[in-house]
């Protein structure tokens, strides 16, 4: 009995029956097209804003470039190995790969207008060539990646977090104000020398970066008659701790505060009682 050439292992096969099995997985791809714009009522490709082709079993995928208005796009719970088939869907705004088995996400960087990414339950082990083809990603939001190899790695979350600082929900869990400090402190020595500094009187450039990955709760305007010195930043925040961090990046102080032992009376004065045993004074020195 003829053994279907799909299921050997690609290292095994002709480079014909190569050839011959990936057009067929084309084939079963475009099939699978025609019937989603059947369904849809779909005559004109410009008409395409969405695509539902997940659990057809799909191991290639044609090119979509002609579907120029695509903005939705379900392919999780197939067989996919890479996405070469997205080069030209720029609008392209939510991409479901998950549950498949890519090792290799290249191409990904051609869409910049993904909001939505999920990878998770796939077979990606490169950190550094995965992180590279989402860099330019701007306007992503939601990325998922867990459940592939390169999770496995040590710091991993901050890692990704540290590369792709407009992620706000990673696997599944919100990016918090911790961790993006926490990666400061491990992956940007630079910045992380400043923070420090703060409590060592380091006279260091500690002025305020607007573009820090750091970020301000919506910000709420006090009254134009309320009291405040001119020299103060009029921001208001809703965690007080935000406040003063951002106030401790602008300028720094330290203040001393020690026992002035000259109102210390000392054991013999006190028992000849030659100095009036009053309250002893507290000395505060403030540096800036």
């Amino acid at each position: 009995m003829a053994r279907d050439p799909s299921h050997l292992p690609r290292a095994c096969r002709h480079p014909a029956i190569q050839a011959k099995a990936a057009e067929a997985a084309l084939e079963i791809s475009r099939t699978a097209i025609e019937e989603q714009l059947k369904i849809c009522g779909h005559k004109r490709d410009a008409d395409v804003f969405e695509l539902f082709l997940s659990q057809k079993e799909l191991t290639e995928v044609i090119d979509l470039s002609r579907f120029k208005k695509l903005k939705y796009l379900w392919l999780h719970h197939n067989k996919l190995h890479g996405i070469t088939f997205l080069t030209r869907n720029y609008c392209l705004a939510e991409l479901y790969l998950n549950n498949n088995a890519i090792f290799d996400i290249e191409g990904l960087h051609y869409l910049p207008s993904l909001h939505i990414l999920l990878l998770h339950h796939n077979e990606l082990i490169n950190l550094d060539a995965t992180v590279k083809e989402l860099k330019g990603m701007l306007n992503l939001k939601t990325l998922t990646l867990y459940q592939n190899p390169l999770c496995q790695y040590n710091l991993y979350r901050l890692y990704i977090i540290y590369h792709l600082p407009g992620v706000e929900l990673l696997d599944r869990n919100q990016v918090t104000e911790k961790e993006r400090r926490s990666m400061i402190l491990l992956f940007n020595h630079k910045k992380a020398h400043i923070v420090q500094s703060i409590a060592f009187r380091g006279k260091v450039d500690a002025s305020w970066d607007p573009r820090s990955p750091f970020k301000q709760k919506p910000a709420q305007r006090v009254p134009s008659d309320f009291a405040f010195a001119n020299n103060v930043d009029k921001t208001m925040f809703d965690d007080p701790e935000d406040a003063v961090f951002v106030r401790s990046m602008k300028r720094s102080a330290m203040s001393i505060t020690s026992l002035n032992w000259d109102t210390v009376p000392t054991r013999e004065e006190k028992y000849l009682e030659e100095k009036d045993t009053g309250p002893a004074q507290m000395l505060t020195i403030t540096l800036r």
